[in-house]
């Protein structure tokens, strides 16, 4: 069920996680395809605009981060312009690059993609233009390297490799941080390079190559489900890991656990524009949600949901933890349902500005006139107004077995439909007393029929110069009223 999933998103915290690999540059040119050169038989491009992203490992790192993780980079770059502008990039994502080298030997890897749209449509990859070396790292440079991340080691919940190929990911580096992790106890995720020596990743937890990868890997074709199942398992037990996760684009993620029979887990039809980036975006997604606490099934559905997100959009992109959440509600991905660790972000940002935050809560199961007159006075209170929404569990707890009517999905988007709720955040304990902790509301309001004393936060919320508005009654309208009338008709 989704519900589980919106559970682990919202209690996972900001672990902190290592990324080591091949660190890229990525370099979008964009513009409109117009005509056919006159010079040569090649669509033109009128260039429009040039942006740069992360890439490679660092494109994980900077997607851990959007979604709230301490992230710390471990690869190598050159020592060239391209380098400076990737370390700003870095900086400015608030990325950790202590861990990374400078080996002036070795250009940075730069991916240069051009992108052309026709007739004013969707823009469409004409070229990418690589710029990079193959050479695999030195000896002295790859031991240096392992010698400065063992150093640090314990501060992290999980170590995720991104390996491209490139030259960073030698087995005299990956071997020690291998065991290591696995003395430890601390998951170490692979994203294996696509034609290459699977026996450096020997023993690490996990290794998640794509369709392609797997069939390279184990030397035969995975066209089909109970092919890529097969391969998942053979995998898994050759190379000594806890799981082998074959990626499967339109047809999910094959999942082979040691001591468990392999299992497929489908993911629902996209819109896909670019599948730039899904490997990455799964990758991110799997050590965030282990780093977090989760087995391996729990953490692949996770990871299955957010790779679809990024097929979805052109180029490599972020997502953060309340696109995830909205998408398992089935909400449009701009909506208004939010993780806390990024509401208590957002509002930080807010109050700055000087807007005043006000904060509701309730189980809004069937809404009704009071609970939107109860919305709207709270709103009226400051300039932005958060609504925490029991998850169905807390519900059932509060209210009984028959309860909700309505699930979290219908209850949510109902809510983000009102103009007056700007934000939205779903907790599942029976009080919302750790989310007002955590928010700090300028105004905590709740409905005329709870008298001061009842309402959770309040000392709390006046205790740093907060307000507690107690909104208007409207007697006679109620959830469990509406119920009963409804069931004796």
């Amino acid at each position: 069920m989704a519900s589980d999933l919106i559970d682990l998103i919202n209690r996972l915290g900001e672990p902190s996680i290592l990324v080591l690999g091949d660190v890229m540059l990525d370099r979008y040119v964009w513009g409109h395809a117009e005509r056919v050169s006159q010079e040569a038989p090649v669509v033109t491009l009128r260039a429009t605009r040039r942006e740069e992203r992360l890439g490679g490992a660092a494109s994980v790192a900077s997607m851990l981060r959007a979604l709230g993780a301490h992230v710390t980079l471990a690869g190598v770059v050159g020592d060239d312009a391209d380098a400076q502008r990737l370390r700003d990039l870095v900086d400015d994502q608030g990325i950790n690059q202590d861990l990374l080298w400078t080996d002036r030997r070795r250009p940075t890897t730069v991916k240069e993609r051009y992108l052309g749209l026709a007739q004013q449509r969707h823009p469409q990859q004409m070229l990418r233009v690589d710029y990079e070396s193959r050479e695999p790292i030195s000896q002295s440079v790859g031991d240096d390297l392992a010698r400065l991340i063992l150093s640090r080691w314990p501060r992290w919940d999980a170590v995720l490799v991104s390996d491209y190929g490139k030259g960073v990911c030698v087995p005299s580096l990956l071997a020690p941080l291998i065991d290591t992790g696995r003395r430890r106890g601390i998951p170490v995720l692979v994203d294996p390079e696509r034609q290459g020596d699977y026996r450096k990743y020997i023993g690490c937890t996990a290794i998640t190559p794509n369709r392609l990868e797997a069939s390279f890997a184990a030397g035969c074709p995975v066209e089909d489900i109970s092919q890529a199942l097969h391969v998942a398992a053979q995998l898994q037990k050759s190379l000594d890991l806890e799981a082998a996760i074959v990626t499967l684009d339109k047809d999910g993620m094959a999942l082979s656990l040691r001591n468990h029979e392999p299992q497929h887990f489908p993911t629902r039809p996209r819109q896909v524009y670019d599948i730039t980036g899904a490997g990455d975006m799964v990758l991110a997604v799997l050590g965030l949600a282990m780093a977090g606490g989760a087995d391996f099934p729990t953490a692949v559905r996770l990871a299955n949901v957010a790779g679809g997100l990024e097929v979805e959009r052109v180029g490599v992109a972020t997502l953060r933890r309340a696109e995830l959440i909205a998408d398992l509600l089935h909400l449009p991905p701009d909506d208004k349902v939010f993780d806390l660790g990024e509401l208590v972000f957002d509002i930080e940002h807010r109050r700055r500005s000087g807007q005043r935050i006000v904060f509701t809560n309730g189980c809004f199961d069937v809404l009704h006139a009071g609970h939107v007159q109860c919305l709207r006075e709270a709103k009226a209170q400051g300039d932005w107004l958060i609504v925490g929404l029991n998850s169905d569990r807390s519900v059932r707890e509060l209210k009984g077995p028959g309860r909700p009517i309505n699930n979290i999905h219908t209850r949510a988007a109902v809510l983000a439909g009102l103009q007056v709720v700007d934000a939205i955040v779903v907790f599942d304990e029976p009080t919302p007393l750790h989310l007002i902790e955590a928010l700090r509301p300028d105004v905590l309001v709740k409905a005329g029929d709870y008298r001061r004393e009842e309402i959770v936060g309040a000392d709390f919320v006046e205790s740093y110069g907060g307000r507690v508005h107690i909104a208007a009654y409207r007697a006679g309208v109620s959830t469990t009223e509406l119920i009963r009338r409804i069931q004796a008709a």
